[in-house]
């Protein structure tokens, strides 16, 4: 927008409640981004701190601004106003199309329902994705007299595990008294929430029964949130469809907490009622599958006598697994093959086949296996590459931009938004406006914008917009970023590392968004634990004294590779033992080293019980292959990467063995005698 025109309309706007902002001086000449930048924080820091017109001087330079809407919608809420709904209207009017105008829409349409302002709401309502503001809108209908259905209304807002927004309870407590909401649903929903392991939802829903019914659910509530104790009781209950139920989903949760202690329950309930099959299945599928992630000695035979349909492919994962472990190679290869399809094309379960055919001596039933699944640039890919002697197989696409598709991403004012606030470090408002933009974008744009994060540093943008689908996957460059090179390497090589590995680490744990907060309290690009990261700059006298320190990417590289570096030094220098303990802790780890000590390596990878841990620990070692790649254009072979368990691992050094990698792949040769013989290393 002009700058002239911006200024009118903003001034037109707000004579009623602001002084009328001056005309720009057009002899100026056009200040620097930089200045822009400086001018915008000061503006907004004046409008929200300031004296009435101090921020004016500030705004005469910001007429092509990207961030012009947010001054405007400073100037709007100051105070903390409430805008009226014909300043709203005229906001909206201004700058159509924008997340500013989206979220003081919303903000306003929370503000008209919660007052029950249901024609100020109408004439501001627009769709909405927020489950709350939707719970809304429905109830404006029915204030105007208009009566929703249960399909088209409400069903998308009804059958969901999770609980919904308190602004929706209306609206569910008036299509059960009119008709609309049937048992037939709210028995589904509390099915859904109960399998879910969602006592407080199956609690909620419950509120909408009567009598007997209304103390089934909450009896099936009670069961999900504290099995051990309610389902104790249980052998004195009547046998119903939903007192069984209720068993079913207690000891589903049960099983998870503690199979032995559900197994012990089952048992003594199992001949007194009259079970269905789903009900009898969820129970014995959740017990042979906890009692396999704990590797009892029953869970073979448990996962063996599942009836068929009581199988799923966790179950069937498990038998793979805890087969496995015994190194029963026969078990294992039946458990392979009784897998679903979609499993059977996983590259996992593929290259286990070849090994497990390895093992039973059927090489050259295994050979054309290994050379399949080399042919792709992931962790088993790589292994399978090593067994067969073949070069990695990693083929980067460069991104190519048509110039109309280029001219629209460079004109998206979102977008430009996005960078923006990226520039001046608000991090939280650029990430919500390129959310924003995405949608308005083509596939073929939306590698141009990856592309641009990238290229301006911004790199977690890129990795996760191309790394959500499977056509993106090979845009390398962009989802590998060699970021903080100098740091990286000379810390890691400081603490005697692979900087490849280091990187491998940063990219599984962040994906390299500096601000990067989990829900274990951990923070930054490394995820450390405030704990950690106290006890790590104590002893390196390192500058350290809050979490919010850890934001800081060369602090936090500093810190958490010296804790990478000791994690390794505690399992002889070991890159993959050492990832598992960075993710799950060393306490676990020694749990598993002491039971499953004697597997090799990749056998031992894929018998971590934590799902989390196993493909954590996969992720972390094909990442640092990649970035051997990126660093070095020649790689170390991962499995040089895996030492056995008990030996000692240094980092690699320059005359470490390194190989080649080829795009693309070359056709293996699967007549290999080498192909079922041990990778070197």
């Amino acid at each position: 927008m002009p700058k002239t025109k911006f200024f009118s309309a903003i001034a037109c706007a707000f004579t009623c409640c602001f002084f009328p902002l001056p005309a720009p001086d057009a002899r100026a000449a056009a200040p620097k981004l930089s200045e822009q930048r400086q001018h915008f924080r000061n503006a907004i820091n004046e409008i929200e701190h300031g004296a009435a017109d101090a921020w004016k001087p500030y705004i005469v330079d910001l007429g092509d601004y990207p961030l012009l809407p947010y001054i405007d919608l400073a100037l709007l809420e100051r105070n903390r106003g409430q805008p009226t709904l014909a300043q709203v209207q005229t906001f909206i009017k201004r700058w159509p199309e924008t997340l500013a105008a989206r979220d003081l829409r919303e903000s306003a349409l929370r503000r008209y329902a919660t007052a029950s302002d249901w024609p100020s709401f109408r004439a501001l309502w627009n769709d909405s994705s927020s489950a709350d503001l939707r719970c809304a809108w429905q109830r404006a209908r029915i204030a105007a007299g208009e009566k929703p259905d249960y399909a088209g209304d409400i069903a998308a807002l009804w059958l969901q595990p999770r609980p919904t927004p308190d602004s929706c309870d209306p609206l569910f407590a008036w299509a059960r008294q009119n008709g609309v909401l049937t048992d037939v649903e709210i028995w589904k929903r509390i099915e859904a929430a109960a399998e879910a392991a969602n006592p407080g939802t199956v609690a909620a829903i419950a509120r909408l029964l009567d009598g007997e019914d209304k103390a089934s659910a909450q009896r099936i509530a009670d069961a999900v949130r504290d099995p051990g104790n309610v389902l104790a009781k249980a052998t004195g209950w009547s046998d119903t469809p939903r007192n069984r139920d209720a068993i079913s989903y207690g000891l589903l949760r049960y099983a998870r907490r503690d199979s032995s202690a559900a197994e012990t329950l089952w048992t003594s309930l199992e001949g007194r009622f009259a079970w269905d099959p789903p009900q009898k299945n969820r129970i014995l599928n959740a017990i042979a599958v906890y009692r396999s992630t704990s590797f009892e000695d029953d869970a073979l035979a448990r996962l063996k006598a599942l009836p068929a349909e009581a199988e799923d492919d966790s179950s069937r994962e498990w038998r793979v697994r805890v087969a496995l472990a015994a190194q029963d190679w026969n078990e294992t290869l039946a458990a392979l093959d009784a897998m679903s399809d979609e499993q059977k094309a996983d590259a996992r379960w593929r290259y286990l086949r070849a090994r497990i055919l390895s093992k039973l001596g059927r090489d050259a039933e295994a050979a054309p296996l290994f050379a399949a699944v080399a042919t792709e640039a992931n962790f088993h890919g790589f292994l399978a590459a090593d067994w067969i002697g073949a070069p990695y197989a990693i083929c980067p696409t460069a991104v190519v931009a048509s110039k109309p598709d280029e001219a629209a991403v460079a004109a998206q004012p979102d977008l430009a938004r996005a960078f923006e606030f990226h520039a001046l470090g608000d991090l939280t408002r650029a990430r919500r406006e390129w959310n924003f933009a995405l949608p308005k974008l083509t596939p073929e744009q939306r590698r141009l914008a990856a592309d641009a994060a990238y290229r301006n540093d911004w790199f977690d943008r890129a990795i996760f917009l191309l790394s959500s689908s499977d056509d993106t996957l090979t845009y390398y460059e962009q989802r590998f970023p060699l970021a903080q090179k100098s740091r990286v390497t000379r810390v890691a090589r400081d603490v005697g590392i692979d900087p490849a590995w280091s990187y491998g680490i940063i990219r599984a744990e962040s994906a390299w968004m500096s601000d990067a907060r989990s829900h274990a309290d951990a923070y930054g690009l490394m995820q450390l634990l405030p704990s950690v990261a106290q006890k790590v700059a104590r002893a390196t006298k390192l500058s350290y004294s809050r979490p919010s320190d850890l934001f800081d990417p060369a602090l936090n590289i500093q810190l958490g590779t010296i804790f990478l570096g000791q994690m390794a030094d505690q399992y002889q220098g070991s890159p993959w033992l050492a990832s598992a303990a960075y993710n799950a802790g060393g306490a676990p780890v020694g749990r598993w080293l002491a039971a499953r000590g004697n597997l090799e390596p990749d056998f031992f990878i894929e018998t971590i019980p934590y799902k989390e841990t196993r493909e954590y620990v996969a992720r972390v070692l094909a990442f640092s292959v990649i970035y051997d790649w990126r660093l070095n254009t020649t790689v170390v072979p991962l499995v040089a990467r895996l030492p056995k368990i008990g030996q000692p691992y240094q980092a690699p050094k320059d005359s470490t063995q390194r190989k080649a990698v080829v795009c693309p792949a070359p056709a293996a040769d699967s007549t290999n005698s080498s192909a079922a013989s041990p990778p070197n290393g």
